[in-house]
């Protein structure tokens, strides 16, 4: 089974997750400063081929009504220029409550306010790859 790759889109920073061989935990693997769409993506190719991935999920930052705003159409465009570049299955699902849980995840770990704001892109793609591999299991077993 290949590993599954997470983006937490960001417009400073991408945040990286990746599955275990078995699809089923997910593991922070760091950011990517953002540094130009073709640095980006290149980043992200040389990501997918180390971890030899077969799709990459990227977090769909929707409003909380459902509704498409500016981050979600940033995100929307980043996924159709990347689509073009890398031969790769991708798929973007909606992220509305992972920063947010991931900000919890942090006060009860009393990082720093620094600390927090260094280190959520991570968790946050941490989470979404979390929450995918969680459904798709479900959809497997039900």
């Amino acid at each position: 089974m290949q590993r599954i790759l997470a983006l937490d889109f960001g417009e400073k920073r991408i945040g990286v997750a990746v599955s275990d061989a078995l699809n089923i935990i997910a593991q922070s693997v760091g950011t990517i400063e953002r540094k130009g769409i073709k640095n980006d993506i290149k980043n992200i190719r040389d990501l997918v081929e180390e971890h030899d991935a077969a799709k990459l999920i990227v977090g769909l930052p929707l409003n909380m009504n459902g509704t498409e705003g500016k981050s979600a159409n940033l995100a929307i465009d980043f996924v159709n220029e990347l689509k073009k570049e890398i031969n790769i299955r991708v798929e973007m699902i909606d992220e509305r409550l992972t920063t947010a849980q991931g900000e919890r995840i942090f006060l009860e770990a009393d990082l720093s306010r620094k600390k927090r704001k260094k280190n959520i892109d991570k968790i946050a793609a941490q989470l979404i790859l979390q929450n995918y591999l969680d459904s798709y299991k479900h959809k497997k077993t039900s």
